[in-house]
């Protein structure tokens, strides 16, 4: 797994979105942040977080849907149950995910964060392969964007505080920062 020189993941599913802009420096690239989503919510595999990320979700399809019209929001992946993964918007770009935050005295994360959607809800277990391609993810991301160190990888509820609580207690931190720098398995990149 490979992150190419316009920021576009090898092994994903791309999906533009028109809900970004420019970074402020491109150069700055420092921060992972970790969300969830389902649409509707607590619903899985139903196409609708890539069509609520690139602007066509249909409003009218679910009631939910409505509470949410409004909104222009992206990330740059959402890693699926399955943990097939969708590329949104280029990580050389701003992606519109984080909204108000903060992290090591720095506000507007989304400046320069990347945002990885987890397919779930706060309290249901992510799966073994979403935890699989997220660290496949995350170490293809660091090989190319070294400043995200594992302290710089948090997750939204962590710098958004009472305000957002993805992507967790379902979420297993310890694991999945501890499998980022075991020893690569074969067939691992």
């Amino acid at each position: 797994m490979q992150v190419d020189q316009n920021g576009w993941l090898s092994e994903a599913a791309h999906c533009p979105s028109s809900h970004f802009n420019e970074r402020p420096d491109s150069d700055d690239i420092s921060l992972l942040v970790i969300h969830n989503i389902s649409l509707p919510p607590g619903q899985f595999g139903t196409g609708c977080v890539q069509q609520f990320f690139s602007g066509t979700l249909d409003c009218s399809a679910h009631p939910y849907f409505l509470e949410i019209a409004d909104l222009r929001v992206s990330a740059h992946f959402l890693v699926e149950r399955d943990g097939s993964i969708t590329q949104f918007v280029s990580c050389l770009q701003r992606a519109w995910h984080a909204g108000r935050s903060a992290f090591g005295g720095r506000d507007n994360c989304n400046d320069f964060s990347i945002g990885v959607e987890l397919e779930g809800t706060d309290e249901l277990p992510y799966t073994a392969a979403q935890y699989d391609s997220l660290v496949r993810l995350t170490r293809a991301l660091r090989r190319v964007y070294p400043l995200i160190t594992a302290q710089r990888i948090t997750g939204h509820e962590h710098i958004a505080p009472g305000r957002k609580t993805d992507p967790g207690p379902a979420f297993d931190w310890n694991s999945y920062l501890a499998r980022l720098d075991a020893p690569l398995e074969e067939g691992e990149d």
